[in-house]
């Protein structure tokens, strides 16, 4: 199988995530903080290396700011429900990913109201200007992914960070298809929370994820429970990472989580970028030379794009180009990709796109086998 639904999750994972993974079932079984005893210690230890590494690949003031969540989803919605009250506003992309759109409306029924600001892909000053004019007296936050899980849309999150900073605003930055793919820099960026996929450009297993606040606090926990801390107390410790991380951890996803951010910081962040888009360039090139292939964007260039690519195909759907791709030993993601605001930005919500996304571990050879598979799909 040729897997391009790297977008979705990244496959295969390198061998050092599976051995961490192993090591810390074999070998680090006990609950991490909770006793005193030397495994629930080690286990402890092995949660700190992780929180430790992803504070420096970030470079976020201190590992303290970085706390362990399910997945990206879940680090959103905890900015989202923890930021906004009712009668607050806030200013999101007119690009994001149902993890945004989903609580955004959910927080509309508690007096919470929102603006979509439009994204000019290749210019932003024009997206820049967008927001600026989304804002009101009551935008209390903004929330913007920074590339597009569908089309590979970079949105300059550092300019309208610094627009935020502008108005007292806090951003809350998506960058589940960005980290490990885009360098981030946490403090240099000025982003106030980075909510972060484990599971794709880190190479960790599903399951994982982070959420980075870059002062160390949240207006308030969404989940309390027991923490291994202040264990006397019927409140919840209003300090990270204890004030988000309640009940038994995912010890085995973080130390997993670990080993995927060691392979990045090793291959490095700009050999990946720079691998990943010349194999999505060159399938750019490949599909643009057919006539009944639709493609939505300008052809990738760094500055503008990740390394994510949609099409379609006319008079076929995107399901049915997909299913054929699968038949012929093609893994790639048709559909809506979980993502209508992005969708609808392009005119393809009723038809979806079929979307391709390398990884570290792909290959030009790859590439060349898919447009030559897709040179046998075609409407009949």
């Amino acid at each position: 199988m040729i897997y391009l639904d790297n977008a979705a999750t990244t496959f295969p994972k390198p061998p050092q995530v599976i051995s961490a993974m192993a090591n810390a079932q074999r070998n680090l079984g006990a609950n991490p903080g909770r006793s005193g005893h030397s495994l629930s210690i080690a286990a402890a230890e092995e949660m700190y290396r992780c929180r430790t590494a992803a504070a420096k690949f970030f470079n976020a003031p201190g590992p303290e700011c970085v706390a362990f969540t399910l997945n990206c989803t879940l680090a959103l919605n905890m900015v989202i429900k923890s930021v906004l009250n009712p009668g607050d506003h806030a200013v999101v992309s007119c690009l994001e990913h149902n993890a945004v759109m989903r609580p955004m409306q959910a927080m509309t029924g508690s007096g919470v109201t929102y603006t979509q600001a439009q994204v000019v892909p290749g210019d932003n000053d024009a997206t820049v200007a967008n927001f600026r004019s989304a804002l009101r007296p009551e935008t209390k936050l903004i929330v913007c992914t920074q590339a597009s899980n569908v089309w590979g849309i970079r949105v300059p999150v550092e300019r309208i960070a610094a627009l935020g900073r502008e108005y007292g605003i806090p951003i809350a930055v998506d960058c589940a298809q960005s980290a490990g793919v885009v360098p981030i820099d946490v403090q240099d960026a000025g982003f106030d929370y980075l909510c972060v996929a484990g599971h794709k450009g880190l190479y960790g297993p599903m399951g994982t994820g982070l959420l980075i606040s870059k002062s160390g606090r949240m207006p308030k926990s969404i989940i309390e429970g027991g923490t291994g801390t202040s264990s006397d107390s019927l409140i919840q410790p209003d300090a990270m990472p204890e004030q988000l991380e309640s009940g038994t951890p995912n010890l085995p996803g973080v130390a997993g989580l670990r080993a995927g951010i060691e392979f990045v910081s090793k291959k490095g962040v700009p050999a990946i970028f720079s691998h990943e888009m010349k194999l999505v360039q060159r399938l750019y090139d490949g599909l643009s030379r057919r006539e009944d292939v639709r493609l939505y964007t300008e052809r990738p260039e760094a500055l503008h794009f990740v390394p994510v690519l949609s099409f379609n195909v006319e008079g076929l759907s995107s399901e049915e180009v997909g299913q054929r791709l699968n038949r012929m030993g093609v893994a790639v993601r048709p559909g809506l990709h979980c993502a209508p605001a992005a969708h609808s930005f392009m005119g393809t919500l009723k038809q979806g796109a079929v979307r391709v996304c390398p990884s570290a571990f792909s290959n030009i050879n790859e590439i060349d086998r898919f447009i030559l598979d897709m040179m046998k799909i075609r409407a009949k």
